[in-house]
């Protein structure tokens, strides 16, 4: 099987690839869905407390709805839930930060917040409750042992039951999938074979007649990554030039990768070669040439398609938000809180809740299998007669 043919078999291929249209559909979608159940929530929530008698302004504004009823609530646009959730996981990057936690782990909890709010809104559940238990969740399926009270220690405010609340509703998000495949293996791949090509060591890929000193000849006669400066004029200098790429390229895919929808719209080995496109134009496009040389006609649609994730890449806010951006995720905060759903603001009693009720399906199945037992234990007797013990003779 081709390294192609194994990534389609992929959860990450058959689950979370889109095109831009499907893409952008199911976003607005679940916050279509989202607005209709949370202003019947609201509604239903002001009309017991109407009949209640305990309906009152000061109740009301503790619950944050006012005293409009649910269709007069103003709820997140597609928009707006889009710059909360990406709010959330620049957050989450920095808490990955501060905990020592690897790139792949930071990396993978933030994909788990991503694909969670394709299918929930912040609406039904808030990011800040979900993003701790995405990134213990990500120490977990990441191999990176952290135990439960170490890692709530290091956050204000939240405790270790309020971390793992929401973790089977994450899962269910999730759809029971973790596998992640990030592109910073397929870049450290590419970067070796770059690295064995300016050393007129490597195999030149199949379909290409140069021999391995010609690779070499043509790396160092490349153009320079950018107008201005001066070609590489020994293996030294080319090797530099690689190292230097290799080094920003992983910066990049540390972060524009993760706070875009790249991951939902283009392959892992898609996304480390458009970041390197953005960085070395000339050294991408003879890498590409390279790889594909037997095939011009898939090498011109892999050359649109990198074109257009580096594009997509370098729309890509920064980690650090400036005033505007950190004005805006504060207005949003504050709108989210007059539009959340109330049934889902309590993830500890809601968990609390599941588990009661897995923990009755669990009794009803016992006592089912124990019935089905006696039942079988009935019939045998019915067909063979009763043992001969039970008519008390020898």
């Amino acid at each position: 099987m081709t390294e192609d043919e194994i990534y389609r078999t992929s959860t990450q291929y058959r689950l979370w690839s889109f095109t831009e249209a499907s893409l952008a559909s199911l976003q607005s979608t679940t916050n279509s869905l989202a607005v209709t159940r949370v202003k019947a929530a609201i509604q239903r929530q002001q009309s017991e407390k109407e009949l209640s008698g305990t309906a009152d302004n000061d109740g009301a504004a503790r619950d944050g709805q006012g005293a409009n009823n649910g269709s007069e609530v103003d709820c997140l646009t597609v928009e707006e839930e889009q710059k909360i959730v990406g709010f959330y996981c620049i957050q989450a990057m920095n808490l990955a930060d501060f905990c020592k936690f690897p790139t792949n782990v930071k990396a993978t909890a933030v994909q788990y917040l991503k694909r969670f709010y394709l299918s929930n809104s912040p609406m039904a559940y808030h990011p800040k409750q979900m993003m701790p238990s995405a990134l213990f969740l990500a120490t977990k399926t990441e191999h990176w042992f952290t135990k439960l009270t170490t890692f709530a220690e290091k956050l204000p405010n939240i405790t270790a039951e309020e971390i793992v609340a929401p973790e089977f509703l994450l899962t269910q998000g999730l759809r029971f999938t973790f596998d992640v495949r990030h592109p910073h293996r397929g870049l450290e791949g590419g970067i070796m074979e770059l690295l064995a090509w300016s050393s007129s060591q490597g195999d030149p890929s199949p379909g290409m007649a140069k021999s391995a000193k010609e690779l070499q000849q043509e790396l160092i006669g490349l153009e320079p990554a950018k107008p201005g400066r001066s070609k590489a004029k020994s293996v030294e200098e080319l090797t530099a030039r690689i190292h230097n790429a290799h080094a920003k390229v992983k910066e990049d895919l540390k972060t524009s990768a993760l706070l875009t929808d790249v991951y939902f719209l283009y392959t892992p080995s898609q996304i480390w070669l458009a970041a390197l496109l953005l960085i070395d134009e000339p050294l991408t496009l003879f890498y590409v040439g390279v790889k594909v040389a037997s095939n011009p006609q898939v090498k011109a649609k892999l050359i649109v398609s990198l074109r257009a994730c580096a594009e997509l890449l370098s729309s890509s806010k920064s980690v650090d938000l400036g005033e505007e951006d950190t004005k805006e995720a504060k207005r949003i905060v504050k709108k989210l809180f007059k539009c959340r759903n109330p049934d889902k603001s309590d993830l500890v009693s809601i968990n609390k809740a599941q588990k009661r009720e897995g923990e009755g399906k669990d009794e009803n199945a016992i006592k089912k299998r124990k019935l089905e037992r006696e039942n079988g234990l009935k019939e045998a007797e019915s067909v063979f007669g009763p043992d001969l013990g039970s008519n008390g003779k020898a």
